[in-house]
């Protein structure tokens, strides 16, 4: 391999980029966790407005491997995403989302989505952190920081949900 395929396969650093919103919540971090890893499905009922559906396409919720399919409305357009389930780890309550198909792949390589849930020191309720990881296609588009608003909007919609459930 000759040093231009080296850097040609290396990813412009100028593409890569990485954001992160936290949301302080009410709802215990096991409890918000669980809408996540355990039924996405029932995301579209706390957050209607946001998203409109969550299907599983291959294996089961919450487990590495499987494939969701969100039906979603960002900036007031309807948009879908397939995501494959990357990691879960139940005891840091953290699950990731790499999306492989749908209308941010219009803009970007790669998408990463990784959720946290913590609970709050000292405190009743938890922090939920969403990190996006992504590499745009060139340097025309922009950083996806349109999405952290959508984020939060979708984080404190599903916390009143799950805390009239109580």
């Amino acid at each position: 391999m000759n040093m231009a395929e080296t850097v040609e396969a290396m990813p412009n650093p100028s593409l890569l980029g990485e954001l992160e919103v936290e949301v302080e919540i009410k709802a215990p971090a096991a409890k918000f966790y669980h809408i996540y890893a355990g039924r996405p499905h029932h995301v579209a009922k706390a957050t209607p407005r946001n998203v409109q559906s969550c299907d599983l396409h291959d294996g089961e919720w919450g487990t590495v491997g499987s494939i969701v399919f969100w039906n979603y409305v960002h900036e007031g357009q309807a948009k879908v995403a397939k995501e494959r389930i990357e990691l879960v780890e139940p005891e840091k309550k953290l699950i990731k989302f790499r999306v492989i198909e749908g209308d941010i792949m219009a803009e970007y390589k790669s998408f990463l989505i990784t959720i946290q849930v913590t609970p709050k020191e000292g405190g009743v309720g938890s922090v939920v952190k969403w990190h996006l990881e992504y590499e745009k296609i060139d340097e025309n588009v922009a950083h996806p920081e349109n999405l952290l608003p959508f984020f939060a909007e979708m984080t404190r919609e599903i916390d009143e949900h799950l805390l009239s459930e109580e």
